[in-house]
């Protein structure tokens, strides 16, 4: 198995998806002979040609337009938001037709376009480079919306994104780009499927991208205290996989959800209430959420404090009411 970063992990998925059809196109700002910011298409240009892997111009809607008539003409464009909050001037394109194309045709065409986006923080950027934006494309019917957060996850997720008929808004969580792992590339899950990446016994820690890894050594901290802490990666937050996520909080009757975008009206509030739903009498204390507060991403020097932390998240499974006794800081007032 050879040893990858994410972001090189990413890169093999591209070249294997190009060699594999000639219909595949990369294009995006500087993903050609610079390779892109992160360095995700480093190398395709040259090897594949200019007509396969291209420079467009600044303009994020013209990009997504472009490869919405490209994907109507039987092409399978793959491209990129050179950051998160950067593709919110083609957000026009990708709600009123990406999404909707289908539906709208009754079927008879698809847009088989996987638009990337490097997503999230903790790499000390500002604002419009930082943006958890995930929410929007979740709300977003027609799209489907994926975030790995291993790098074995990041080859096969993006080619499966590749392969599939239907729009796939494809998140990489760009402070993991330069972690490395040994990874088996012909080893992976399709989209619309968690993965339980620690067992545990007491509690449910659910969360996805840059997430999970906090969630992970939350767990691990809360294991010197005696806690067992089961840890969910959702990978693909559409479709949702029920099945993984009920079958843990059934099983532990606690959970905690974490995101890095801010909390109010965010994916995790869907995550909580899809688990209150079906897991109400498996409960023993209020689902919880650790999450990015409610604000403008803040400055670099500042964002340690606004994105969920282990002390945070050992904060929370404290209040999870571990004595059966009732909490009165969750009761409402008369």
């Amino acid at each position: 198995m050879p040893t990858l970063t994410m972001a090189q992990a990413l890169n093999t998925a591209l070249r294997d998806a190009l060699a594999a059809d000639e219909n595949i196109v990369v294009f995006g700002e500087d993903v050609g002979a610079l390779g892109g910011v992160f360095r995700v298409t480093d190398g395709l240009t040259r090897d594949f040609g200019d007509d396969r892997c291209f420079d467009t111009p600044l303009a994020e809607s013209g990009i997504v337009g472009f490869a919405i008539g490209m994907a109507m003409a039987g092409f399978r464009p793959v491209v990129e938001m050179q950051f998160d909050a950067f593709a919110y001037p083609a957000f026009e394109q990708i709600v009123s037709h990406l999404a909707k194309i289908r539906n709208r045709t009754k079927g008879a065409l698809s847009v088989p376009i996987v638009i990337r986006i490097p997503y999230a923080g903790g790499i000390g950027g500002v604002e419009h480079h930082c943006d958890s934006s995930e929410g929007y494309y979740a709300h977003t019917p027609g799209l489907k919306v994926v975030a790995p957060s291993s790098v074995a996850d990041a080859y096969t997720l993006l080619r499966a994104a590749i392969d599939d008929p239907d729009p796939v808004i494809f998140l990489e969580p760009k402070r993991l780009y330069f972690s490395g792992a040994d990874v088996d590339l012909g080893a992976g899950a399709p989209i619309g499927q968690a993965a339980v990446r620690r067992p545990g016994q007491d509690a449910t820690l659910i969360a996805y991208g840059p997430s999970v890894t906090v969630a992970l050594e939350s767990a691990a901290a809360a294991a010197t205290e005696g806690r067992d802490i089961e840890v969910i990666d959702l990978r693909s937050l559409v479709p949702f996989d029920d099945d993984t996520v009920m079958a843990s909080v059934r099983k532990t009757g606690r959970c905690i959800v974490i995101q890095e975008a801010q909390g109010f009206a965010g994916v995790g509030a869907e995550v909580v209430a899809r688990v209150q739903e079906r897991c109400f009498h498996h409960l023993h204390a209020p689902v919880l959420r650790v999450s990015g507060f409610d604000i403008p991403y803040p400055a670099p020097k500042l964002e340690h404090l606004h994105l969920p932390s282990v002390d945070r998240v050992l904060d929370s499974i404290d209040r999870l009411q571990w004595n059966d006794s009732v909490d009165t800081r969750w009761t409402v007032p008369a």
